[in-house]
């Protein structure tokens, strides 16, 4: 497999990055951990004209906590995340998930902003964003930074919200409340890959929920009338009945609409059990 013919630019400061991406056009990209995207050109399911290689751009690779909010940057690893003792106090749900994202290898390579940037709606973190209303931050040459919330960002199937000269460049989380307990419940075919179907919950000491699910439509799906369900003290297995009421998922080689459907409020349930576990210690 050979991808396309593109041309190349390796970036070595933010403002370098997006003059060439402005200039790029529409057809241009740009290349944080390649995860996605190389397969993508290897497969020819991808023509850019211009490929902006963000990887020697430092300024993306922070994390930072201040006043109540975890900034990570876009060019954080995986890999990085998941071992990042700062994440893990303030936002313990990042870190749960991070073990479901492919293997140590990809987790090496791949991005906090690339997952967020990629929606694709069997992958963890577009999930976690939404469920934890984070804050996805945009710059471009032109018109300067942009913050999007997570329920604007993801616009369906593998497409966002942000314009093709802009680059995601930082994710703000909510630090969450001490004595918060987090829990991640999917299925796949094997460990690694993605999500046939799954859901991330955070319970707060408050008794308050957070749901999201994962891969039951073309983005993530926030499962506000669980979380409403939860917080009046309903059942699991109502609140799980909430949250797969109204879900239409589709079908495919792995996985039939109904059993989507079936499965997604099983994950619900045993998400909401070990997070309410959790807060409880």
């Amino acid at each position: 497999m050979k991808p396309p013919a593109f041309d190349y630019i390796a970036a070595g400061s933010l403002d370098e990055a997006l003059t060439a991406l402005a200039e790029g056009g529409e057809d241009a990209k740009v290349l944080a951990g390649g995860q996605s995207l190389i397969p993508l050109l290897s497969l020819r399911l991808a023509y850019p004209s211009l490929l902006v290689d963000v990887n020697r751009v430092d300024e993306l690779s922070t994390i930072e906590r201040t006043n109540g909010t975890l900034r990570i940057g876009s060019m954080v690893r995986h890999r990085t995340a998941e071992r990042s003792k700062v994440i893990a106090d303030a936002v313990p749900l990042i870190t749960a998930v991070m073990p479901y994202i492919g293997h140590v290898a990809i987790r090496s390579r791949g991005t906090i902003g690339g997952s967020i940037a990629h929606a694709d709606p069997a992958a963890e973190l577009p999930a976690v964003a939404l469920a934890l209303d984070a804050t996805i931050n945009v710059r471009s040459a032109a018109r300067g930074e942009r913050s999007i919330a997570a329920a604007d960002f993801f616009d369906g199937y593998f497409t966002t919200t942000i314009e093709p000269d802009e680059i995601v460049t930082s994710i703000d989380f909510p630090v969450a409340a001490p004595g918060t307990g987090v829990a991640v419940e999917e299925v796949a075919r094997r460990h690694g890959d993605f999500a046939m179907v799954g859901a991330v919950a955070a319970v707060g000491p408050d008794g308050t929920a957070r749901i999201a699910l994962i891969n039951v439509a073309e983005k993530p799906v926030r499962a506000t009338e669980a979380e409403a369900a939860f917080a009046t003290g309903a059942s699991v297995d109502d609140v799980a009945a909430a949250a797969t009421r109204d879900l239409d998922p589709s079908g495919d080689l792995h996985a039939s609409p109904a059993y989507r459907k079936k499965v997604a409020g099983v994950c619900v349930k045993r998400a909401l059990a070990k997070a309410r576990e959790g807060a409880a210690k």
